[in-house]
């Protein structure tokens, strides 16, 4: 039946039209072709749908219902196609957007609930998560994730990139004497301090940063002895004084500004830390998807705005 559909809506043209001439010049179809198909139908059907003369045409009582259905058909699949091209125009609908801690509360809940609030028919659901899991399998229509991206099937955009502050609270700092100089030691090996890292981050955490007058590039390593799963967990631990923590300029710098946490290395800047939107939509993604992207990357600039504030 499928290979019919066709022929069904040449079918409704010619009733529509009034004769099959008619019909041919809507189609932009010779005659001959939409004669043959209207004979193709009568014949896979098995029924005569049309009585024709050469002053007009009659439908038979057949015909008539099949017109009714045929026409149906036509109607939802006009209504589908049209609702979908203007889903493309105005976001609306649901969207579930995978997200790390750091970014979730500062960028991506902001962003997705300005939109929501000028498009009321939109339904996002916010996962936070730190892992890099799979979109199909966990349903995920917008992943975003920091730092560099392997190849893969998904569709990567940039959204910006922010700096990190190695830190450590005030009463953490006296305590231990820490200086530059002793971070920056001449084996370049720490393992008598004590350093929180996340647990993706491993036991020997590598660090490469950059003097910010001679350019000059440092690369250490700190051997991790406390360890939590979300970058709240760290913060929260490097606040109470557990040890060193290397967390994003832009959640330090309130953090500086309410003398809960210094920055240990004020005269060196670390590499900057890709941000990017993840999707499995291919070159066309719905607007719902483009949209959410839009107003991250906005959100995402503002970032740069708060790093400036951040100093020694």
């Amino acid at each position: 039946m499928m290979k019919y559909l066709r022929h069904m809506v040449v079918f409704v043209q010619i009733v529509e039209s009034g004769s099959i001439s008619q019909a041919a010049k809507q189609l932009n179809l010779s005659k001959s072709v939409v004669s043959q198909m209207l004979s193709s139908l009568e014949e896979a059907l098995d029924v005569h749908l049309l009585n024709r003369t050469t002053r007009r045409q009659v439908l038979t009582p057949a015909g008539q219902t099949f017109f009714k259905q045929c026409k149906e058909i036509q109607t939802l699949s006009d209504q589908a196609w049209q609702e979908t091209r203007e889903s493309q125009k105005k976001p609306r609908g649901p969207i579930t957007i995978s997200a790390p801690h750091a970014l979730v509360d500062t960028v991506v809940a902001p962003a997705v609930g300005r939109l929501v609030a000028s498009c009321s028919h939109i339904e996002p659901t916010l996962v936070t998560d730190d892992e890099r899991v799979n979109l199909y399998e966990k349903g995920i229509d917008l992943a975003i994730r920091v730092g560099e991206m392997p190849s893969s099937d998904y569709r990567q955009r940039k959204l910006g990139s922010f700096c990190e502050i190695l830190c450590a609270s005030p009463e953490y700092t006296t305590k231990n004497a820490l200086s530059p100089d002793i971070i920056l030691n001449q084996d370049r090996t720490r393992s008598d301090v004590d350093y929180i890292a996340n647990i993706w981050q491993g036991h020997h955490v590598l660090h490469r940063c950059r003097h910010n007058a001679t350019q000059d590039e440092i690369t250490f390593t700190i051997h991790a002895n406390r360890m939590a799963n979300t970058l709240p967990a760290v913060i929260a631990l490097a606040k109470a004084g557990a040890g060193l923590a290397l967390i994003p300029d832009f959640l330090f710098a309130p953090l500086q500004e309410k003398r809960q946490l210094v920055n240990i290395l004020p005269e060196y800047t670390f590499s900057s830390v890709p941000v990017y939107a993840i999707h499995a939509f291919g070159h066309q993604p719905p607007a719902l998807v483009k949209s959410c992207i839009s107003v991250i990357k906005e959100e995402m600039a503002g970032l740069s705005k708060v790093s400036k504030g951040v100093d020694g």
